[in-house]
């Protein structure tokens, strides 16, 4: 049994966690909420799926910097898109929330879980169940898959859209000035967004000349 703190839970000796980070927007809020609830997050930075690298290197940067105002422990994981795509392959033409988002989300938090296990923490959870855009559905799949390939690890299942942190999170993104992506990270998500914004561009034009 956890600990209830209104609309959200902390597992029974949670004091110290693996949290997966997606970026510092996301994790502000969350992370705030932890150190004010006695737990103490280790942020662990592991998106291979973020293209392109400057792109990644910003959200890299932002999230450190997030962390190290507020001395809280942050572990850089490894950038390896080519192999972030070999996962994904063959489903490049997957809608958002489709299969390629399971798999992406399987291969974050099963390395989030690994690294757990290496500094023997029992729990990890992610930011990724923060955003009003992603499938909590397939993020708690991913995340209990993740937790049965590591043993003596625990997946903390939190909606951490929960208890007001979601509006906590758009607080802190204007109180520190965080770099606000536009697209979840993948190429492929881009694309689409840029598809969107394109049509969107050719309406407004088709608009104006009538």
């Amino acid at each position: 049994m956890g600990k209830k703190q209104s609309s959200l839970f902390i597992p029974e000796g949670a004091d110290k966690v693996m949290l997966h980070a997606c970026c510092a927007p996301c994790s502000s809020a969350i992370v705030e909420w932890m150190l004010d609830h006695g737990v103490e997050p280790v942020i662990f930075y592991f998106n291979p799926n973020i293209f392109p690298h400057d792109e990644y290197v910003i959200r890299k940067e932002e999230s450190k910097r997030h962390a190290d105002s507020l001395g809280v422990e942050w572990m850089d994981g490894d950038d390896d898109h080519q192999k972030w795509l070999q996962k994904v392959e063959g489903l490049h033409m997957e809608p958002e929330r489709g299969k390629r988002c399971l798999e992406c989300f399987k291969m974050r938090l099963l390395a989030t879980a690994e690294e757990a296990k290496k500094r023997h923490l029992k729990f990890f959870t992610t930011t990724l169940a923060s955003s009003r855009w992603k499938s909590l559905e397939q993020i708690f799949q991913a995340g209990l898959w993740a937790q049965q390939q590591v043993p003596e690890t625990v997946f903390w299942n939190q909606n951490w859209r929960k208890g007001g942190l979601y509006e906590r999170r758009n607080q802190l993104l204007r109180q520190y000035g965080f770099y606000n992506q536009q697209y979840c990270g993948c190429e492929f998500s881009l694309r689409k967004s840029n598809d969107t914004l394109t049509s969107s561009s050719l309406i407004v034009s088709t608009n104006e000349i009538h």
